[in-house]
Formats: structure tokens, C-alpha cells, sequence
């Protein structure tokens, strides 16, 4: 009976939490209103930079190279994550790092996987070919509670997010350097509210070709 009363009251507060929670949709276009992808969208509550919202497990992720390009060009992490490097190419790949976030570099020839490499530190990692100078690819590793990045249509949603105050922030790899990311506020206030915020940035020129990673700010 205790027991069977127990989850009565357990499914109760489950169902009730998930009545009070929001929606929020992120819209994040250039300044000619044209969708942009790409862009790591970081929802963080006020006064609880690190949020409450549950941790998974740490997790490992490849970064694939094929066709002379770093696939994908963003990917989000978790600090304690492991990343992989793998050249599916046909040529040998020198994959490096300047960053102070996690500086290293791997000789890969064709075939070849680096091993995991972890990822323990918060902030964005610009990752290059010393043999190829047009790949290019960004680990950004963040412990936000809410973080994804937009696709070709330019927006992130957010799902069933806890009612009260938030900074939604946005990068984009194509942001000015040594910028801070655009910020907005917000609240949440509950189950029927579906909130919609929209960032238009000004972006440089797309320089995957002509790209100098020693003198990049990540």
C-alpha cells in the first residue's frame, strides 16, 4: 500500500512539472533575414549559470574527414566528453589545435582514427588540417543546461523548459572574434506559453577556403 501510494504521489509531481513547463523556439538569421546554420544556441536560468537539468553520462564523438572536409563543421560537448578523429580520406591528415582551450594535433594517415581525446574544459575549440588549410571544424564544449545548434532552416526549439527568468545566448563561427555571444532575456511563465525569440547577426564572410588558424581567437 506505502509503495502503490509512493508512485500515485511521484507520478503526480512528474505530471505536474510537466504541465508548468514552455516552450521556446530561436530564430537566428543574418541581417538580410536570411536563415543561418550553425549557430549554438545556450539557454541558461538566471542566477544558476549551470541550471538544474540533468547530466548524461559522457559520451564520445567523431569528427569524420572526408572529401578534404571535417564533418561535421560545429559539435557540441559536455566537458568530460571524448572526441575521435577519423580520416576517411584517401590522403594523409595532420589534425591541430592552438586553442587554449585543449591544444594537440594527430598525424592520421588514411584510414586512421586518433585515440579519445577528452574534452575538460568549457569553450570553443577551432580544429585545422596543418596539410590541408580550407578544412576546418568547431568543438564547442559548453555544461549549459539547454545547448543545440541550428540547422539550414536557421532555428533551434527548445522543449518543455521549467517556468522563470533566462539568458539565451547565441555563437556562430562566423561572429566577429573576441566578441561576447549576442545575449537576449527572457521568462517562461508555463505549459500554454510558446516563446519565440529571433537574433539577426552580422556575419563575416564565410573563409573555410582562406581560413588562418594560427592566428584564430579559439
Amino acid at each position: 500500500m506505502r509503495t502503490t501510494r509512493w508512485l500515485v504521489a511521484v507520478l503526480a509531481l512528474m505530471a505536474a512539472a510537466g504541465s508548468s513547463a514552455a516552450d521556446l523556439n530561436v530564430r537566428i538569421a543574418d541581417d538580410h533575414g536570411k536563415a543561418v546554420a550553425d549557430a549554438v544556441v545556450t539557454v541558461l536560468p538566471q542566477g544558476d549559470p549551470k541550471g538544474a537539468a540533468l547530466r548524461a553520462a559522457p559520451s564520445i564523438r567523431t569528427i569524420d574527414q572526408k572529401n578534404l572536409t571535417f564533418i561535421p563543421y560545429i559539435e557540441i560537448f559536455r566537458p568530460g566528453d571524448k572526441v575521435v578523429f577519423r580520416n576517411s580520406d584517401k590522403t594523409r591528415h595532420h589534425v591541430y589545435s592552438f586553442s587554449p582551450v585543449k591544444a594537440f594535433e594527430f598525424v592520421l594517415a588514411p584510414g586512421e582514427s586518433s585515440p579519445p581525446l577528452v574534452l575538460d574544459k568549457s569553450g570553443v575549440i577551432a580544429v585545422g588540417c596543418n596539410i590541408h588549410d580550407m578544412m576546418i571544424t568547431y568543438l564547442y564544449v559548453s555544461d549549459a543546461p539547454w545547448i543545440a545548434h541550428s540547422g539550414a532552416n536557421g532555428q533551434v526549439v527548445f522543449h518543455d523548459l521549467p517556468p522563470g527568468p533566462y539568458n539565451v545566448r547565441v555563437w556562430q563561427p562566423r561572429l566577429r572574434p573576441n566578441k561576447p555571444d549576442l545575449a537576449q532575456s527572457m521568462t517562461l511563465v508555463g505549459a500554454s506559453e510558446a516563446k519565440a525569440l529571433t537574433f539577426n547577426l552580422q556575419l563575416l564572410p564565410d573563409s573555410r577556403h582562406e581560413f588562418d588558424r594560427e592566428h584564430t581567437s579559439y
